[in-house]
């Protein structure tokens, strides 16, 4: 954590189809303090962060030093959300929190059936999920007190983990009080 942000970096990661996005979205509306949602497969895509699409997977190829030369003011001021289907690249000194969403594999395949994606995208995906790599990449990159899994199969669980992500950025705040009054002098 950079000593002289007034707000945290938080990851809220998963496979494809957990709601990420829709996690972030209402943690943005949620939260105590401000919070900018940045959907990083959105930003890759319109500011040409990638080496081109790949036709096979129906995604793009993202040049990763781009990418985070674009993130780092952002990640250094604090106070964002990184809603990605990873997390293992962003430098560790960056990230307060990961949240790594889960889904029962069943529900993950009808999400991602009615976004349209190709069955082998639909097959990759649940095996990832299945298999729980998002989690164990999440649990390799990061110290294991700031990585938590939370389920994500319905509106009770969205709604429960939100509270959980406020809860956490509010004991955030109060233990980070001492270390921003500081530098603020």
């Amino acid at each position: 954590m950079s000593a002289n942000r007034t707000s945290p970096v938080i990851v809220v990661t998963g496979t494809p189809g957990t709601g990420k996005s829709t996690h972030a979205q209402l943690l943005v509306k949620e939260s105590p303090i401000p919070l900018r949602h940045i959907n990083v497969g959105d930003m890759v895509k319109a500011r040409g962060l990638h080496e081109g699409f790949d036709e096979e997977w129906q995604s793009y190829t993202v040049d990763e030093d781009k990418l985070l030369d674009e993130l780092e003011p952002l990640a250094t001021q604090g106070g964002v959300i990184l809603d990605w289907h990873t997390c293992d690249i962003f430098p560790e000194r960056w990230i307060d929190l990961v949240v790594v969403l889960r889904c029962n594999h069943t529900l993950l395949w009808e999400r991602l059936e009615n976004r349209g994606y190709p069955l082998k995208k639909i097959q990759e995906n649940n095996e990832a999920e299945i298999m729980g790599v998002i989690a164990d990449e999440a649990k390799e990159a990061y110290e294991s007190e700031i990585v938590v899994e939370l389920q994500s199969e319905s509106t009770e669980d969205l709604e429960e983990n939100v509270s959980r992500m406020v809860a956490w950025i509010e004991a955030w705040l109060k233990d980070n009080a001492h270390d921003n009054l500081i530098h603020e002098k």
